[in-house]
């Protein structure tokens, strides 16, 4: 299904069932129920893109730290799964889907998951998403008693419903990863507003999740390496990830990739380009422009997240738009840079110390944020990254790489 399509099925429909299950429960409940002191299931529902699921690694961690007898559950869209089950955020058996390939098996899925929760018997639901309608419903859907989730509080429109009733505010301009550990304070602290109570913390410095490898594992994967591109065995690895993904205006341009790549090309180093096999086309122009042997075209090389994290193992630095690849470092040794402008690193930034967030300021930027729907008013020209030149950002890679040496 188009993601327009489910945009406005989730705009128009969805709000109107969630007055309607606002009215029933305005109607057959008339107060919020508490978490038992010892629960036994709690789910956890992120629909969103791959790469949250890495920023939401230290609210796992507040959970099982918190309720270490619960069993928790977690629904994602089954495109997202390959990061869940890698990351181990639970056990295989409690990891739920939904299918959003077609209306049908969204709905079927949607159905089923609902049923299910219903004869477990689900304690209490963590809604992550931000002002989603559809996974509003699923909370209640599920049957849990104790439901938690964002509210826009007195922001117009953005309306799914009043049946949240342990409810925190989601704020703009706190870093997502700290608002999700709010969540889980507001498991055992349903007061109104939501808010006076939290914790005083900073953003998390890690994202507390792990892949584990085996020194064998990597080093016979940078022998491979080695052998199927001899150029990374004389050259340290530079990887660039030039794709925009679903949203192209978060790319910064290709020319200054390419003006990047044929610095640090001429410096000694290799340069990769990596993404998915969709990003094929790009690279070879970036290759062509480039006009360098050292560098290689890595797209659709990894073919998982894990194969992706031992790239990153076998490389220096990284350097990428916003997106999934950026969070995923943060789970190796490898330093980044990042670029932003549609959205911000000051909310989405990857945690810990080994990254630079490259942003240019402009008034504009970010322009993408849940009260719009990530829906950016930009015309195509990204000003807020064709900004950032490529010459004082080549000459940080290459201090970096310098001092890493």
């Amino acid at each position: 299904m188009k993601l327009q399509t489910q945009r406005a099925i989730d705009r128009w429909l969805g709000q109107f069932l969630c007055a309607l299950v606002s009215a029933w429960v305005g109607l057959t409940q008339r107060s919020a129920a508490r978490l038992p002191a010892h629960p036994r299931h709690i789910v956890v529902i992120l629909l969103s893109e791959m790469g949250s699921i890495v920023l939401a690694g230290p609210m796992f961690a507040q959970l099982r730290r918190r309720f270490p007898t619960a069993q928790i559950h977690v629904l994602q869209l089954q495109k997202n799964q390959e990061v869940a089950r890698l990351l181990a955020l639970t056990e295989l058996s409690r990891l739920h889907t939904l299918d959003d390939s077609s209306g049908l098996r969204l709905l079927r899925d949607i159905l089923l998951f609902s049923w299910r929760m219903r004869l477990l018997g689900v304690d209490a639901v963590v809604d992550c998403e931000l002002f989603s309608r559809v996974s509003s419903l699923l909370s209640f859907a599920s049957g849990a008693p104790v439901r938690v989730g964002f509210t826009p509080h007195t922001q117009e429109g953005l309306y799914r419903g009043s049946f949240i009733h342990h409810s925190i505010p989601y704020n703009p301009y706190q870093h997502i990863s700290k608002q999700f550990l709010s969540l889980v304070d507001a498991l055992t602290d349903a007061g109104a507003p939501r808010n006076k109570t939290a914790p005083i913390r900073s953003v998390p410095q890690e994202p507390e999740l792990t892949v584990d490898f085996s020194p064998t594992e990597l080093d016979s994967y940078r022998a491979q390496l080695h052998k199927d591109h001899p150029a990374t065995v004389e050259r340290r690895l530079v990887l660039l990830y030039a794709g925009g993904g679903l949203l192209p205006e978060r790319a910064w341009p290709a020319a200054h990739y390419a003006r990047v790549a044929q610095g640090l090309c001429a410096a000694g180093f290799a340069v990769g380009l990596i993404g998915l096999k969709d990003d094929a086309e790009l690279a070879r122009a970036l290759r062509a422009q480039i006009g360098h042997d050292a560098c290689l075209d890595l797209t659709g090389y990894t073919r998982s997240i894990r194969e992706l994290l031992m790239l990153f193992h076998a490389a220096s630095l990284l350097i990428t738009n916003d997106g999934g690849p950026g969070h995923f470092a943060t789970l190796t040794p490898i330093q980044t840079m990042v670029f932003f402008g549609p959205e911000t690193g000051r909310l989405y930034g990857p945690l810990g110390t080994r990254n630079l967030v490259l942003e240019s300021g402009i008034a504009c930027s970010p322009c993408l944020s849940a009260y719009n729907h990530r829906q950016t008013f930009c015309d195509g020209d990204n000003q807020c990254l064709k900004r950032i030149a490529p010459d004082p950002v080549l000459d940080q890679a290459l201090h970096f790489l310098g001092s890493a040496a």
